[in-house]
């Protein structure tokens, strides 16, 4: 799916934490933003993102 070098280098665009890939999402390790996956783009804009459950 995304090549592990360009994981390595992305980061959150609103934060500039890590992220990792949990199924098709990109999902930050600081402020827990979910970045979607379309043809295995990852789409990295903010305004793109899920924010995190404040419930779970």
């Amino acid at each position: 799916m995304i090549d592990k070098e360009l994981l390595d280098i992305l980061v959150c665009p609103a934060c500039k934490a890590d992220v990792r890939l949990e199924g098709d999402r990109i999902v930050c390790t600081g402020c827990g933003r979910r970045y979607p996956v379309r043809d295995d783009i990852p789409i990295m804009l903010i305004d793109e993102a899920e924010l995190p459950d404040k419930n779970a």
